[in-house]
């Protein structure tokens, strides 16, 4: 007569004997429902016009108001510069990051219709839902910078600092967008709908890109103000893309660009995960 013996294994041990396969299949699951969702959301804005008009036509406006209406009455601190080189960094800022306003606004809407309760009731990644719509939002600012830069081109602007300088420019600013989508990202979800989410962004990226050196020269602020505007991170991306693009040293502008964005991350991608798994 044999006996069989069965030996118990701790839970511990299960984990250790794990195939690397299993967490490697894990985020391929996880990138593969990211992108889902990226799609989803990058197939929806191209169904809505309006959107489209607001996010391409607002930046272009803007360009013109300040290259044309009060370009000639803006004073700089270096004569030898071209404000339309100076406006352009400067522009691509913000509409990055009024871009980023649309992350905030979307989630909202999705919650105030339902989408996100089918969500998840999908076996898919919770953090596919968030990663996918900044990862969106992100895609459809380059489309955006790469239009106001025809734009831009069209109005005298040129790029002095060569093309891999300005490509560096361009990535400082889409990071800061892709940083600042998780700010708005955390506010949306706490709204109830998108009008709602709109009226509490907009209070916070407003003062941030008009109280900046995007569009003058902070030198010419008051001092109170100039304090401020010189230090926050639209100036500070601003001031990093334009050295850039107008072929002047950087120093550590492009650092302390790298460093806010990283900074905002580091912050707000915690908290709009907690924020959503509460909500969902």
């Amino acid at each position: 007569m044999s006996v069989t013996t069965t030996t118990l294994t701790s839970p511990d041990a299960v984990l250790a004997e794990t195939p690397p396969a299993t967490t490697r299949a894990t985020w391929r699951h996880t990138v593969g429902d990211a992108l889902a969702v990226t799609w989803r959301n990058l197939v929806a804005y191209l169904r809505l016009p309006e959107l489209i008009v607001f996010s391409t036509i607002q930046p272009v406006i803007i360009v013109l108001l300040f290259r044309y209406v009060f370009g000639e009455s803006i004073t700089l601190s270096d004569p030898s510069i071209d404000y339309v080189d100076y406006l352009m960094p400067g522009v691509f800022v913000q509409a990055a990051t009024f871009g980023a306003m649309a992350t905030g606004v979307g989630l909202a809407d999705d919650m105030a219709k339902g989408l996100i309760e089918r969500f998840r009731s999908l076996p898919m990644a919770r953090s596919a839902v968030l990663v996918g719509r900044t990862l969106a939002d992100t895609i459809r600012n380059v489309a955006v910078m790469a239009l106001v830069t025809v734009v831009g081109f069209a109005v005298g602007f040129r790029i002095h600092g060569g093309v891999p300088a300005y490509l560096l420019a361009v990535a400082l600013v889409l990071l800061f967008a892709f940083a600042l989508s998780w700010v708005v990202a955390t506010v949306g979800l706490g709204a109830p709908n998108s009008e709602a989410a709109q009226a509490a962004i907009f209070p916070l990226v407003f003062p941030l890109t008009f109280a900046s050196s995007a569009f003058v020269d902070t030198s010419f602020m008051p001092g109170w103000l100039q304090a401020f505007a010189e230090h926050q991170p639209v100036s500070v991306t601003a001031d990093a893309a334009r050295d850039l693009a107008l072929g002047q040293p950087v120093g550590g502008g492009v650092i302390a660009s790298v460093a806010w964005s990283l900074a905002i991350l580091a912050v707000f991608v915690p908290l709009a995960v907690r924020r959503y798994r509460r909500m969902v």
